[in-house]
């Protein structure tokens, strides 16, 4: 069996180098892997990383977004399973056994798994990190709804043919593909073993970048539906009134411990749960959530 492992990369070659060491020192792995690293227009492609390995194919795509540099990964893989990790990740050691032994169910046909955030100093956490911990990558809940985060996703190249690529930029592209494969009939499968460590953002301007585009992406969801302006608008009261009720979470969430990372987790969400409101507000009044969206790239 082959698994090929798919990244799209942009501008992120330290954090490249951390991942692809990373899936060179995966264990209890009886498969082949192949690394395909889809450029997506970096200042400078990151020949000299990928030259390290000799299974790492480095490729490039010009449209830009991660969800057509993974088709483009896609269409030059070779592998049996098509496994999804993104350049800033750095998979656990047990992630590709995780991956080829819920694949040895014939049963399984796209799977998700937990993405943790890594602290760059777990004895002083910033102000982002216990929110990024507990808020930012819940992918097992997003399963449950129905699509899993890319950077940890792995699928059949047969399931990809009949759901069709993944979509650019101007959509949320994980959870537009996730919902077409489940009005397809497939349910994603979480497995809690395939496990990726995904850096927190280092300035709150990084995370508000990320809520720009999935409010931009909300929102064009959301006008065309009866009602929608209105819908929006209690969307936009309710983010702004929710710190209060996730008190019970921040109290006794096990990515966090002692009082300092969840108090430190309670301000930053406040932060930009407030933020998110009036982004909101913004989006309703100028009506310019497309424009967002086909704006947006990763930095």
């Amino acid at each position: 069996m082959l698994i090929s492992v798919i990244i799209p990369h942009l501008n992120q070659e330290a954090y490249l180098t951390v991942g692809l060491e990373a899936l060179h020192a995966q264990r209890a792995i009886t498969s082949k892997i192949e690394i395909i690293v889809v450029d997506n227009g970096s200042a400078r492609l990151p020949s000299t990383v990928c030259s390290a390995w000799p299974d790492v194919r480095l490729v490039s795509e010009s449209i830009p977004g991660p969800g057509p540099a993974r088709n483009r990964g896609i269409r030059e893989a070779r592998g049996d399973i098509l496994a999804f990790i993104d350049a800033d990740c750095r998979a656990d050691p047990g992630w590709l056994a995780a991956i080829e032994a819920a694949f040895a169910d014939r049963r399984t046909r796209i799977i998700g798994g937990d993405v943790q955030v890594s602290y760059e100093n777990p004895s002083r956490p910033t102000f982002l990190e216990p929110y990024e911990s507990i808020y930012s990558y819940r992918n097992s809940e997003h399963i449950a709804e129905g699509f899993s985060g890319t950077g940890n996703l792995a699928t059949l190249p047969s399931v990809v043919a009949e759901i069709g690529p993944f979509a650019g930029i101007e959509v949320a592209e994980d959870r537009d593909w996730g919902l077409r494969a489940c009005a397809k009939g497939y349910a994603i499968r979480y497995v809690p073993e395939m496990i990726v460590f995904h850096p927190a953002r280092k300035t709150f301007a990084e995370l508000t970048g990320k809520w720009d585009r999935h409010i931009a992406h909300d929102y064009e969801r959301i006008r065309p539906r009866r009602l929608g302006a209105l819908r929006w608008l209690g969307r936009t009261i309710a983010v702004a009134g929710s710190p209060v009720v996730e008190f019970r979470t921040l109290l006794f969430s096990p990515r966090v411990s002692g009082p300092r990372e969840r108090i430190l987790a309670f301000l930053c969400l406040t932060a930009i749960r407030l933020y998110r409101s009036g982004r909101m507000i913004g989006v309703l009044l100028r009506d310019d959530g497309l424009k967002i969206s086909a704006a947006w790239n990763r930095k």
